[in-house]
């Protein structure tokens, strides 16, 4: 029997699952209900901010721009599939999500999660790579057409992803226990709550998470060594400077992903905790979608000078 069923009421079926959220302490819910609404705020300004600021500065109208509003708009989508449920749980004694919204929020995370961190943070390493080591015919390759196709890669490589474990999950049966130890609907906590064979979905992640994940870092690791061998032939340090500043902001981002996700993922079970690996996943899904546009806007001289022209602009308006 699949788990679909389970939404014609069956008494002995699961029929909602409970979240166990980060803490019981009524006191520290609104603590952290105030902390992650203000995070939530910034990520949706900062990131609302960055796609308005590209789409109004000319100067911003390049292919690394294109792919930026489109990393602020997956980050806005990605912080929006579970960010709104946790803090409406926070104020909740019931932690409680349907079993049907589970499933929509596994599928849309899984969704935005491939497309953005594998695939997205990718094909920006691609770009780099080509207007560092190929800047005379950067904007030929990196053509209008080219870069829409990139970015259609992107989404169709996260909606097979997400589609594939949100369609074998629906088929797993839940007849027992329905915590779910997390503040979100996530695979592993989700799978160990079935009562059935769980080694497809397994498999299935195991599969198609590592080859995403593979073929992606890859991607990342292959175009920032012929990035760095390009950077250290450069003779002029000015020349070096400018082309590495065009990378620290990509950098850092990739640096916390992969940072956050080795810590999730690859201590060994004995050292984990439950606790510390909460924590991790609310910086990770939470906080990071708020941290990209700031790094983009505080490291790279060409956004901070288009918010410049703008308040000029705005600030000429209001003295004519």
């Amino acid at each position: 029997e699949t788990g679909m069923p389970m939404l014609m009421g069956n008494s002995t079926r699961v029929t909602e699952f409970i979240l166990t959220g980060l803490t019981e302490d009524p006191h520290l819910q609104l603590i952290l209900f105030v902390i992650f609404l203000a995070v939530y705020a910034i990520t949706l300004m900062g990131n609302v901010g960055m796609i308005v600021l590209i789409r109004t500065s000319p100067q911003l109208h390049t292919p690394m721009y294109f792919f930026l509003t489109s990393l602020s708009f997956l980050d806005t989508c990605y912080s929006t599939t579970v960010t709104p449920n946790f803090l409406s749980n926070l104020l909740k004694e019931k932690k409680s999500i349907s079993f049907a919204n589970c499933f929509i929020q596994l599928y849309f995370y899984a969704l935005f999660a491939t497309t953005e961190k594998c695939y997205l943070l990718a094909v920006m390493a691609y770009d780099h790579y080509v207007a560092i080591c190929n800047p005379l015919l950067y904007l030929m390759i990196m053509s209008q057409r080219k870069c829409v196709q990139l970015i259609a890669i992107s989404y169709i490589a996260g909606i097979i992803n997400a589609f594939i474990h949100t369609m074998a999950a629906t088929r797993l049966s839940f007849c027992g226990p329905n915590i779910i130890k997390s503040f979100y609907c996530e695979g592993s906590p989700l799978f160990a709550l079935s009562c059935s064979d769980i080694s497809l979905n397994y498999l299935l992640v195991f599969v198609f998470v590592g080859f995403n994940l593979l073929t992606t870092s890859l991607t990342v690791l292959t175009s920032y060594t012929y990035i760095l061998v390009t950077i250290l032939k450069l003779h002029s340090a000015a020349s070096r400077r400018k082309a590495f500043s065009t990378c620290t902001s990509h950098l850092m981002v990739i640096t916390i992903f992969y940072g956050c996700l080795s810590f999730m993922y690859t201590r060994p079970s004995s050292r984990q905790n439950d606790h510390l690996d909460q924590m991790a996943s609310v910086f990770y899904v939470v906080v990071t979608p708020m941290l990209n546009p700031l790094i983009y806007s505080m490291r790279n001289q060409e956004v901070r000078g288009a918010f410049r022209n703008i308040l000029g602009r705005q600030f000429h308006v209001q003295h004519t």
